[in-house]
């Protein structure tokens, strides 16, 4: 079953961290990364760009508006994600708690993909 894992994180505060602790973090996802790698959980990841760079698409009287920035009302955003293949929702737990920046504020969450065919 895959699993999508999105990483959710208040941007301000990833910009406050010191330098070192960040580096850290990125280290630490590195090697959670290679260890899923080399388990054949691993499919896909990334990191996304900061949430100014975003565009957001929806309709509004029956026509498309398209606008920059995000507009949900929270002060986490979707700052990556990963694509797991596990056995269960056990495993994908097990995987997504040891994603690092959870002790510092970070917020995952996971979802089983429906595959469309």
């Amino acid at each position: 079953m895959l699993y999508l894992m999105m990483c959710y994180f208040n941007e301000g505060r990833w910009n406050e961290m010191p330098e070192v602790q960040r580096d850290k973090i990125l280290k630490d996802y590195h090697q959670l990364i290679q260890e899923t790698i080399q388990g054949g959980q691993h499919r896909e990841g990334a990191m996304l760009y900061p949430v100014t760079t975003a565009t957001t698409i929806r309709a509004q009287n029956g026509r498309t508006v398209i606008m920059d920035g995000p507009f949900a009302e929270t002060k986490e955003h979707l700052g990556g994600y990963h694509l797991m293949e596990c056995e269960n929702l056990d495993e994908a737990i097990s995987i997504a708690s040891r994603i690092p920046t959870i002790p510092f504020g970070g917020t995952i969450e996971i979802r089983p993909v429906l595959q469309l065919e």
